[in-house]
């Protein structure tokens, strides 16, 4: 085996698991094909460029993006801190300057004594090293190729068919009823039932919302499994109701009858705090899906944990694949980090890429892995990779519906919050005392 950690990607993730490797003594190899390949989406030959937004979301305590960074924080995260080196005016959302943040970040590698960059594609999974793979949803083809053949997959997806998801604590209970179609003892889903005028209303609002354009190298077709809502909806006025809308086998107890259409809710974790919108991937923009979805009964004030999207991605079945330490299950040397593991967003995906560095160099030095409690931002978001229904896994970013319930909740949402974010800055900081992370 080789003595140092191979890291493959030098975006977010793979930068941020380099530096928490290299800064806990061990050598670290970190790959980067460009400039020599570059990708249909980025610009430039910097480590940590961002090629979508250049906001890396809240720092409020109040937002659970917040917590997810403070935590990197107390881990001594260099994304956090190039980011914050490199802040521009946006609120309380932490909003950099694209050039200087990635600089800040490739210098900062580029003059560790631990850290070696070499600028080349890889294009398999080493098998003489421990690695981290890191490599966005951007994977190269001969690497995606790879990576098939190591977990032995019939494919990786390469389409994020994501389907909004709903805090429970805004869903009206006086409106939706609970009830699996056709099982009278069942009460999986809860289900918003529609009147037709009801139904009608929504249609037109549907199909004349305003939709996301997708850039050149998105142009996929859909698979018939994931179509998004509105394209459905433009089929016919009929179509939903024929497919997730479909009232067949529902009857709403307050009326004894079956309504003209029905939205179905699934329970999205053990605990029932948050709810997927089945069959609702979409193109909508984000202020669409608010206001034409707050037209569903008993979503009027829905908040939206998560937006829907469809575009093209690449990412592993991790609860299938995965443990707990981002260790491929088959092959303990092996770790996955970033978007590819199933996670949203520029601050998960770096915090995924730190969590793997520690673990590789605990691995290196024959010590055993760690894994955050689950009542830290870090383990809620480990937990949903790797604990969610392998059969329908689909990627996620950090929010309040994934962390484990409060013992006693008050009711009012602000108090709640700040609870769980003192839960979960305490337990992070027991656990860092206990392993000796700094």
């Amino acid at each position: 085996m080789r003595e140092d950690i191979v890291i493959i990607g030098g975006g977010l993730a793979g930068s941020e698991a380099a530096w928490q490797a290299a800064n806990r003594g061990a050598k670290v190899t970190l790959y980067e094909m460009r400039p020599k390949e570059m990708t249909k989406a980025h610009k430039t030959d910097g480590l940590a460029e961002l090629v979508c937004s250049n906001s890396l979301g809240s720092s409020d305590l109040e937002h659970a993006p917040g917590i997810l960074k403070e935590e990197m924080r107390r881990l001594g995260s260099l994304i956090i801190a190039s980011a914050e080196q490199a802040k521009v005016p946006a609120g309380s959302a932490l909003a950099v300057d694209r050039e200087q943040f990635s600089t800040t970040v490739t210098r900062a590698l580029e003059c560790h004594p631990n850290v070696r960059i070499i600028r080349e594609e890889i294009t398999r999974v080493p098998g003489d090293c421990i690695c981290v793979v890191a490599t966005g949803p951007l994977t190269s083809d001969k690497l995606s190729e790879s990576i098939r053949a190591v977990t032995q997959s019939q494919h990786l997806y390469f389409y994020d068919a994501i389907s909004p998801i709903i805090d429970a604590d805004s869903i009206d209970m006086d409106v939706v009823f609970r009830a699996s179609r056709y099982d009278a003892d069942s009460d999986d889903y809860l289900n918003c039932p529609m009147t037709e005028e009801q139904y009608n209303a929504f249609y037109e609002a549907l199909i004349t919302a305003e939709k996301v354009q997708p850039k050149p190298f998105e142009q996929i077709p859909y698979f018939e499994a994931c179509i998004p809502i509105e394209v459905m909806a433009e089929r016919g006025r009929r179509t939903m109701q024929f497919g997730p809308l479909k009232p067949v086998g529902l009857i709403d107890p307050r009326t004894g009858r079956q309504p003209a259409a029905v939205v179905q809710l699934r329970a999205e974790n053990i605990h029932r705090t948050c709810y997927n919108m089945v069959g609702f991937q979409t193109k909508l923009t984000y202020p669409e899906q608010k206001r034409v979805f707050r037209l569903i009964p008993g979503l009027e004030r829905a908040e939206f944990l998560r937006y829907g999207s469809l575009h093209r991605n690449t990412f592993i079945n991790s609860p299938k694949l995965l443990t707990t330490t981002l260790q491929f299950k088959a092959r303990p040397t092996l770790f996955f980090a970033g978007q590819l593991v199933g996670v949203e967003g520029y601050t998960e995906s770096a915090a995924m890429g730190g969590l793997a560095g520690i673990n590789a160099t605990r691995v290196l030095r024959g010590e055993p892995p760690v894994t955050p409690p689950p009542t830290t931002a870090h383990g809620a978001l480990i937990a949903h990779i790797t604990s969610s229904d392998s059969r329908c896994f689909q990627p996620m970013n950090t929010n309040f519906g994934l962390f484990p319930p409060l013992p006693r909740s008050p009711k009012d949402k602000a108090s709640k919050r700040q609870l769980i974010a003192q839960r979960a800055l305490e337990d992070f900081d027991s656990w860092k005392t206990k392993f000796g992370l700094s």
